[in-house]
């Protein structure tokens, strides 16, 4: 292959530059320049930001979409369950997926786990930049995992690990971590955009053409996102994201993008002394075990991907001696808390401006969709009116500007896992209400809010 080309592209507005400057000359954006490889001396087989799928014979001619037979791709288990079900089933020949999360949440744990596992079946190889072979072993051994078939390489130059791979032809590859990772071609540091982009080109190339499963383990930023450039995301197939707390035993794994499955399914880990345990009933960890009913308290059936899961909703209203009262929230969105207290007090009369309102969702769980709404709007009545709400109800529904119940999606699911862990009643918005009674639960439908608030008097 021919010297490669270095030019520089604008992040801003893609205009290239033979050299460096500060400023660009196009859109005279300042500090946009970023160091890059000419595409237009290399083949499509040499290009490293060629990722697409090459010696098709049917790819440059036209068909009618309906002619296309999809494929059933057989599916690799990995032997954890949960992971099984954030990933759609299993491991698909040839995806790309991109693991990130905080620093120490368990990336590496649950790669290396993973790995151990598919060794027995199928070759793999874990090449570490970040650690050495005898950190990786150490952890292995405290984990006591099974070592004597998983591939180990420690490397950070993409043209060695690729040549290397080329030669051992292995089925599942983790690459750790890609920001370590570098190309000859450029001269920028590991960790630059333009190292990232380009040495994650070659690797999702080369896991195309061989039909290699391969993991890019990505850092994240304080902000929480994948660090590096946006168009990393944009290359793999697969996007999972740790969450949760490091000082917490719990560990949630959300499928943020899957081109294999469904988005926002989660997959729930438990941290022990030897790695990450699947827990197979989560409801049950997120409900509180209180000794007596306490106010502002209530649990809800939110979903998580193709799952429905209890969790529990806690609010504390006190009395604010600020100008501002606070209004915190952990785990649900900042915004809509204060946008259901605007209705609360237009559509039912109960005023929180001089109060402080904090509300929480127990065990680290993040709740995005709006089925919480009632769920929070009882907890803060019960916590401002000091009245409890019985042990056995369960809540969900989406709360309108004008006061009105909404319904949301799978009601009758969210309700026969209700049942099974011992609900006797929920409130549900009218739509919801399953036509056929359900054993063992007393269903009370509502269409307004000040329904919900004669029920609770």
């Amino acid at each position: 292959m021919a010297k490669a080309k270095l030019i520089y592209v604008c992040g801003s507005c893609g205009a290239e530059a033979p050299k460096w400057a500060g400023q660009c000359s196009e859109c005279q954006a300042w500090n946009t320049l970023t160091e890059s490889v000419s595409s237009s001396r290399l083949t499509p087989i040499e290009n490293p930001r060629f990722t697409g799928f090459t010696g098709s014979n049917d790819s440059n001619s036209i068909c009618l979409l309906s002619d296309v037979i999809p494929d059933d791709v057989p599916r690799i288990p990995t032997s954890v369950g949960e992971f099984d079900r954030v990933l759609g089933g299993g491991l698909v020949p040839g995806s790309v997926i991109l693991i990130g999360g905080d620093p120490g949440i368990g990336k590496s744990t649950i790669l290396l786990q993973t790995m151990v596992g598919l060794a027995e079946k199928h070759k793999t190889l874990y090449v570490t930049g970040e650690e050495s072979l005898q950190q990786v072993s150490m952890r292995a051994h405290r984990l006591e995992l099974p070592m004597h078939d998983l591939q180990m390489l420690a490397a950070t130059q993409v043209e060695q690990i690729l040549e290397i791979a080329q030669r051992e032809r292995p089925r599942v590859m983790v690459i750790d971590s890609i920001q370590t990772m570098f190309t000859a071609l450029l001269q920028s540091a590991p960790g630059a955009v333009a190292q990232v982009r380009e040495s994650a080109a070659q690797l999702v190339r080369y896991a195309k053409q061989t039909q290699t499963v391969l993991f890019l383990v990505g850092h994240v930023t304080k902000e929480g996102t994948l660090a590096g450039p946006r168009v990393l995301e944009h290359m793999v197939d697969t996007v999972l994201y740790f969450e949760g707390d490091s000082s917490s035993r719990y560990r949630l794994i959300r499928a943020i993008k899957n081109r294999f499955g469904a988005v926002n399914e989660l997959g729930l880990f438990a941290m022990t002394d030897k790695g990450l345990r699947e827990v197979t009933n989560p409801s049950a960890i997120f409900l509180s075990r209180h000794e007596e009913v306490v106010p502002g308290s209530v649990v809800m059936v939110t979903r998580e991907g193709s799952r429905p899961l209890l969790v529990e909703v806690q609010a504390l209203v006190d009395e604010s001696h600020l100008s501002n009262p606070r209004r915190v929230t952990i785990g649900l969105e900042h915004n809509r808390l204060a946008m259901l207290l605007a209705v609360l007090h237009r559509h039912a009369g109960i005023v929180t401006y001089d109060q402080d309102v904090f509300a929480n969702v127990v065990g680290g769980v993040r709740v995005t969709e709006t089925g919480a709404d009632l769920a929070v709007l009882l907890a803060v009545i019960s916590s401002l009116k000091n009245r409890t709400i019985p042990r056995d109800w369960v809540v969900f529904g989406e709360v309108g500007l004008a006061g009105e119940i909404r319904p949301v999606p799978n009601g009758e699911e969210r309700l026969n896992e209700a049942v099974k862990h011992g609900f006797k009643q929920a409130l549900v918005p009218s739509a919801n209400a399953p036509k056929k009674a359900i054993k063992g639960l007393e269903i009370r439908s509502i269409s307004r809010l000040d329904e919900a608030l004669d029920i609770m008097a």
